[in-house]
């Protein structure tokens, strides 16, 4: 949930930025830009307003002041940067579309009454986390940064809504989703290390090169009983730890924050063991696993259920997923660059 005073920052910024943004439209006034259409979904507008005033693009709008300053409006790399981000948020503004249409076509529709009262909700969570629930303070916060309490609901509301349409249509199409006691067992058996008592940790050095060609001299050069540090001090291409012979000291097996195929490669080494090549979004990195510390996994019977929700998550958000491609594909999607500039 987006910090109030982040929002009332955004907002701010709105009430001048929405006259500004689009003025070098030669003969449109700022109403007619509004009322532009930058994208139909099968007989539904999506207007320049309707896009400008998204939560979304008044995030973008905050980030493009602080990187370019108050004259961004005037700055031509900063319109530009404008105009990227606003087709990228059109494109999410589509797909809410797309899945509002089909949650009206299946009956699953949120109410307007229950997203009213979880905006509610969430406001007044925010009052009592930002202001000890004091009203005057929170008006007062309004106030100075010109903004109603309408505008803050309205904010909300699109979230809230975008969020509630989700998660019903993914109940919808995942209603009969039924996740095994044997696939609970499999995915347990072959990730045993995410269930240990302790996080499991591993003391590792890579040496990073472009080419696999490169990868293969490097790892014959080790095998033929060259150190390791001095190898990724000559070749390796990490700038970050090159010069400390390629040492990345102890990485968590679980939300290591490294790349994917580099840990599940990493993972199957044993101490002192060296890789072959491993291909990542980086380039091919050679791996020695220096020390481990492995610690006693915990029982199925234990963490049973945490596995099935996994399961039942990755699943749910698969599904969706194709789903959304498959709406998105049949729907009659037109969206107008001209209006986007």
């Amino acid at each position: 949930m987006m910090n109030i005073k982040k929002l009332i920052s955004i907002v701010a910024i709105s009430i001048f930025s929405f006259s500004t943004v689009g003025c070098n439209m030669i003969a449109k006034t700022p109403e007619a830009i509004n009322k532009s259409v930058v994208a139909k979904v099968n007989d539904e507008k999506i207007t320049r307003g309707d896009l400008d005033k998204s939560a979304a693009m008044l995030q973008v709008i905050e980030q493009v002041k602080q990187q370019y300053g108050e004259n961004y409006a005037k700055n031509e790399e900063a319109q530009s940067a404008l105009k990227t981000q606003r087709d990228q948020v059109l494109d999410t503004m589509i797909t809410e579309k797309v899945m509002e249409q089909k949650a009206k076509e299946l009956n699953i529709m949120p109410s307007d009454s229950k997203i009213k009262s979880e905006v509610k909700t969430q406001i007044d969570t925010l009052k009592k986390q930002q202001f000890s629930g004091d009203q005057t303070k929170f008006d007062e916060a309004l106030k100075q940064q010109n903004l109603t309490q309408e505008t803050l609901n309205n904010l909300f509301y699109q979230q809230v809504k975008a969020q509630d349409v989700y998660n019903n249509l993914s109940n919808n199409v995942t209603k009969n989703l039924k996740i095994t006691d044997k696939q609970v067992e499999d995915y347990y058996n072959k990730n045993k290390y995410k269930y240990a008592e302790s996080t499991d940790k591993t003391h590792l050095e890579h040496i990073l090169v472009k080419t696999e060609d490169e990868a293969k001299k490097v790892k014959t050069r080790l095998d033929k009983g060259e150190d390791f540090a001095k190898v990724a001090k000559d070749v390796s291409q990490d700038t970050a730890t090159k010069s400390k012979g390629g040492d990345l000291g102890y990485v968590n097996y679980v939300d290591s924050g490294m790349d994917a195929d580099f840990m599940a490669a990493a993972i199957k080494l044993k101490e002192g063991q060296v890789s072959d090549p491993v291909k990542t979004q980086f380039g091919y990195h050679i791996i020695k696993c220096v020390d481990k510390k492995e610690y006693p996994v915990k029982k199925l019977s234990a963490v049973k259920d945490q596995i099935r929700k996994e399961l039942e998550d990755e699943q749910k958000q698969t599904t969706i997923k194709q789903k959304l491609t498959e709406w998105q594909k049949a729907a009659k999607i037109t969206k107008y660059e001209k209006n986007l500039a």
